[in-house]
């Protein structure tokens, strides 16, 4: 049978993963885990807390166990191309805010010569997640500062032209499962829109019910799923 982890962030992310599938609650290396038996095959869903350090830790920790792909899920703030509610599925991961911040402007890791930010994934299983899900495909940003400016936005969207949505995980997820040896994916269901911070006009409910529909779409049947390097 078909092992697949997802990760998320927080227990709500989680809960929308496994809404409507009888779950079973145990411990994988010390990491809660919500257990489900699907069509796609058997789904474990950890919520591994906000942010890249403690994805990755998560993720690392739940990999012992031995899975045959991974996802890192959730709710994330959209670009223009993504409205509210909508689906995006990464064509490739970035790792948008690490580096430095100078007098002429913020330099990426890969700028200063530190090494890659952008990590492109499988195409085919992006291709084929994107239409069982109904998801736009694009770059994924992952940050550690979420955008609260507009300023702030348009540097993302000059830097990144191709994001569709950002968030906080993905990046440190990709590496652990790349790290294993197992292919990733990330899937995320926009909640606002990347720039000034209003609260007010978040929808992290109709988000949360999009992410369902997206999992109950995607585990319908068994994926074709290629371990990495074969």
């Amino acid at each position: 049978m078909t092992r697949i982890l997802v990760i998320t962030a927080a227990a709500a992310e989680r809960d929308a993963v496994v809404a409507g599938r009888q779950a079973a609650i145990g411990m994988v290396d010390g990491i809660e885990v919500h257990r489900a038996i699907t069509a796609a095959g058997m789904v474990d869903v950890v919520a591994g807390e906000v942010g890249l350090a403690a994805s990755t830790v998560a993720t690392c920790c739940a990999l012992r166990a031995g899975y045959d792909l991974v996802v890192c899920s959730g709710v994330a703030g959209g670009f223009p191309a993504a409205g509210l509610s909508s689906v995006t599925v990464a064509h490739a991961v970035v790792h948008a805010d690490l580096g430095a911040q100078t007098e002429t402007g913020f330099s990426s890791m890969a700028e200063l010569g530190w090494g890659p930010i952008r990590f492109e994934l499988d195409q085919h299983l992006v291709e084929v997640v994107a239409h069982r899900t109904g998801a736009i495909t694009g770059s994924v940003l992952t940050v550690s500062t979420v955008t609260g400016t507009q300023a702030r936005a348009d540097e993302l969207r000059a830097a990144h032209p191709d994001a569709v949505a950002e968030a906080m995980e993905g990046v440190g997820v990709y590496r652990a499962a790349s790290r294993f040896g197992v292919p990733f994916v990330e899937i995320r269901t926009i909640s606002n829109q990347v720039g000034p911070r209003n609260r007010n006009e978040w929808r992290i409910t109709e988000a949360l019910a999009a992410l369902t529909g997206a999992f109950d779409r995607l585990l319908a049947s068994p994926l074709p799923i290629t371990t990495m390097g074969a």
